[in-house]
């Protein structure tokens, strides 16, 4: 499984009130966990920032990964990105590999 970070930034019609955005929260968890059934999810934070959230997820494949951020997109947010992420660890193995 590899690691993504999903940054999203919503609509602001999304932002108006607690009860609308745990709704949207709800619905949109509901669609991802439906067609990604394999996502693990590690964190959620609110952020300061261009971007309102941050979910820290594991999932088998960029194709996944894809789905999750179109998922976002389609019930609501002005920007979705899934970048994907690696340990820190793992980066320095890696780097060992250079000349």
């Amino acid at each position: 499984m590899s690691i993504f970070v999903l940054m999203t930034k919503l609509a602001p019609a999304a932002m108006r009130g607690a009860e609308d955005r745990k709704a949207f929260s709800r619905d949109w968890m509901q669609k991802v966990t439906t067609a990604c059934p394999d996502v693990k999810w590690l964190a959620h934070y609110a952020i300061l920032g261009p971007y309102d959230y941050m979910d820290i997820y594991e999932a088998p494949d960029n194709a996944t990964a894809h789905v999750v951020s179109m998922i976002s997109r389609s019930v609501g947010a002005v920007t979705a990105e899934s970048w994907q992420a690696m340990p820190w660890e793992d980066h320095l193995r890696l780097m060992e590999f250079m000349i």
